[in-house]
């Protein structure tokens, strides 16, 4: 049985990521993990209390309607899928770490496509994934239109 983390958001590459798993690799017993990290406010220092705990609802709120969309996906697809949310100021280090930790045989996610410069700037997600993850990680771009 192999165990495979997917890492999701609000982006329309995390549904592409996922239909294309059960596409190509989605076995049934497969124990499939969707990992989503949301947006921290917790150290957004420069925002008055007030403000911080509304951004906060609204990514609670994203996070729970995220959780539905994809936990009726799976469930419509025949799929057993455990919806999990991990806190971290880098989505990157809790994918890598989730994956360690569950014995992940590997990782799907998406990639917004920045381009090098933006890249380079502000880190890419998946490019962290792909450098530290102890297994095999599948990068699935956007589809051009």
């Amino acid at each position: 049985m192999a165990s495979v983390v997917i890492a999701i958001d609000e982006s329309e590459t995390s549904d592409i990521a996922f239909e294309w798993y059960v596409t190509n690799f989605h076995k049934p017993g497969n124990k499939v993990i969707l990992l989503h990290v949301p947006e921290s406010y917790i150290n957004a220092t420069t925002m008055s209390p007030g403000r911080v705990m509304e951004l906060q609802r609204e990514s609670d709120g994203k996070t729970t309607d995220l959780k539905q969309k994809f936990i009726d996906k799976a469930s419509k697809l025949g799929i057993e899928a455990e919806f999990r949310v991990e806190n971290a100021d880098k989505p990157g280090h809790a994918i890598v770490d989730v994956a360690q930790k569950e014995n992940a045989t590997f990782v799907v996610t998406g990639t917004r496509g920045m381009g090098k410069f933006r890249r380079t700037i502000m880190g890419s997600v998946s490019d962290f994934v792909v450098h530290h993850a102890h297994c095999p990680v599948l990068v699935c771009r956007h589809k051009d239109k």
